[in-house]
C-alpha cells in the first residue's frame, strides 16, 4: 500500500504551472524593453530566475516551523511591520521609485514593505480571531480593536503612498473578520465605515481622482492620464480569441509601461487571447478553492488559528488577482499591484514563496493529525 504523500500535491502542481507560466510570459513581455535598455535581453527573466530561488529558499526554512510558532509571534511582527512602514518613509532609509517610497533595504536587495505587511496582518488576525472568539462573534467592539491597528497601518501605506496595498490589506481583512463569525449586521457597519474612508482617501489627492474618473473614459486622455489603461485595452483588443502569438505582441514594444510587472496580464491577453486568459484565471481559481480546503480541513481538526490563516492567504491572493485582471481590463482604476506568483517582481515573489511553503506547513500538520502521527 502507497503511503499518502505528505503534502498536498494538487497545490504544489497548481504553483509551479503559474510560476512557470508566469517566467515564460516575463520573459516575452521584457525581452525588448531590457534589451533597448540594458543590452541583455533576458535581464528580468534572470532576475526572475533568482528571485524564485530566493523564495524557495526561504520557504524551505519556514516550511520547517510549527504553524503554532506563528500565532506566538503575531504581535511581534505586527509592531516589526509597523515600525519598518515608517522607516520606509524616511529619507536615507526608505527608497523612492516613480515617487513612491515603499522599498527598504540595500542597494542590491530591497525589500517591498507593503507586501511584507500583507502577510503579517494576515498571521495577526488570524491570531485575534482565535484570541477573542466569543466577543468576535457577540459584540461590535470585538471588531473596532483589530481596525484600530488597521487604520494605523493604513495611514502609514497611504503616505507613501501605495492606495492598492491598502485596498487589499483592507478587503482581506474584512473577508477575515466575516469568516471569524462577525454578526451581520456589524459586519455591513464595518464594511459601510471602510467604503467611505476609503472613498474620502480616494478623492482626497488630486492624483487618485483623476484615476478615478479617467479610468471611466480613458479615451478621453489617451496620451495622458488614460495612456496606461488605452494601451492595455488595444492589447486585449488585439488579442482576440486566441492572441497574436507568443512573443509576437505589440503593445509591449514600449507602448505598454510596465508590461512585464502590473501590466502582464494585458500582454499575455495579446499573445495567447482569451484561452490564454481563462487559462490563468482557471488556474487561480483552482489555487484559491485548494487553499480555502486546507483551510477548512485545518478548521474541522479544531486548528483555528491554522484555518484562518489559510483562508486570510487565499483571500489575498484572490482579490489581488481580481485587482489585477480588473485593472488591466479596465473595470477597475490603475493600481500598482502584480499577478501574484506571475508578474515580475522580487518583494512579491518572495511573499507569494513564503505563503505557499506556510500553507503547505498547514496540509502537513493536517495530514499528520489524520494520520494519527501528531494530536491537536
Amino acid at each position: 500500500m502507497v503511503p499518502p504523500a505528505p503534502y498536498d500535491r494538487w497545490l504544489i502542481i497548481l504553483v509551479l504551472s503559474l510560476i512557470g507560466f508566469g517566467l515564460l510570459m516575463v520573459a516575452s513581455a521584457s525581452i525588448e524593453v531590457s534589451d533597448r535598455q540594458l543590452h541583455e535581453p533576458f535581464y528580468y527573466f534572470y532576475r526572475q530566475l533568482i528571485f524564485i530561488g530566493m523564495g524557495v529558499s526561504l520557504g524551505f526554512i519556514i516550511i520547517q516551523f510549527e504553524v503554532a510558532i506563528w500565532e506566538k509571534i503575531g504581535w511581534a511582527l505586527l509592531l516589526a511591520i509597523m515600525v519598518m512602514l515608517a522607516l520606509v518613509l524616511l529619507p536615507g532609509i526608505g527608497h523612492s521609485v516613480n515617487g513612491s517610497s515603499r522599498w527598504i533595504g540595500i542597494s542590491f536587495f530591497r525589500i517591498q514593505v507593503s507586501e511584507l505587511a500583507k502577510f503579517v496582518v494576515v498571521i495577526y488576525l488570524a491570531g485575534y480571531l482565535v484570541r477573542r472568539h466569543n466577543e468576535i462573534t457577540t459584540e461590535l467592539k470585538g471588531f473596532l480593536k483589530p481596525l484600530g491597528v488597521l487604520a494605523v497601518i493604513s495611514v502609514l501605506l497611504i503616505k507613501e503612498p501605495d492606495f492598492g496595498a491598502t485596498v487589499v490589506i483592507m478587503a482581506t481583512a474584512l473577508g477575515m473578520m466575516f469568516l471569524g463569525g462577525m454578526k451581520i449586521r456589524h459586519f455591513a457597519l464595518l464594511f459601510l465605515v471602510v467604503l467611505i474612508a476609503m472613498s474620502v482617501i480616494a478623492i482626497s489627492e488630486p492624483y487618485r481622482m483623476q484615476r478615478l474618473t479617467t479610468f471611466l473614459n480613458p479615451w478621453a486622455h489617451p496620451f495622458d492620464s488614460g495612456y496606461q489603461l488605452t494601451q492595455s485595452l488595444i492589447a486585449f483588443g488585439r488579442g482576440g480569441v486566441f492572441g497574436v502569438g507568443l512573443g509576437k505582441s505589440i503593445q509591449k514594444l514600449f507602448y505598454l509601461p510596465e508590461a512585464h510587472t502590473d501590466f502582464l496580464f494585458a500582454v499575455i491577453a495579446e499573445e495567447l487571447g482569451l484561452i490564454g486568459m481563462l487559462v490563468v484565471m482557471v488556474l487561480f481559481i483552482l489555487l484559491v478553492l485548494r487553499i480555502f480546503y486546507i483551510g477548512k480541513q485545518a478548521q474541522k481538526l479544531g486548528k483555528h488559528f491554522s484555518g484562518f490563516v489559510a483562508y486570510g492567504l487565499g483571500l489575498w491572493i484572490a482579490i489581488q488577482f481580481i485587482v489585477s485582471v480588473g485593472v488591466n481590463s479596465g473595470l477597475l482604476p490603475t493600481k500598482g499591484l502584480t499577478l501574484p506568483l506571475v508578474s515580475y517582481g522580487g518583494s512579491s515573489m518572495i511573499i507569494c514563496c513564503i505563503v505557499i511553503a506556510l500553507l503547505l506547513r498547514i496540509d502537513y500538520e493536517n495530514r499528520m493529525m489524520l494520520m494519527g502521527l501528531r494530536d491537536g
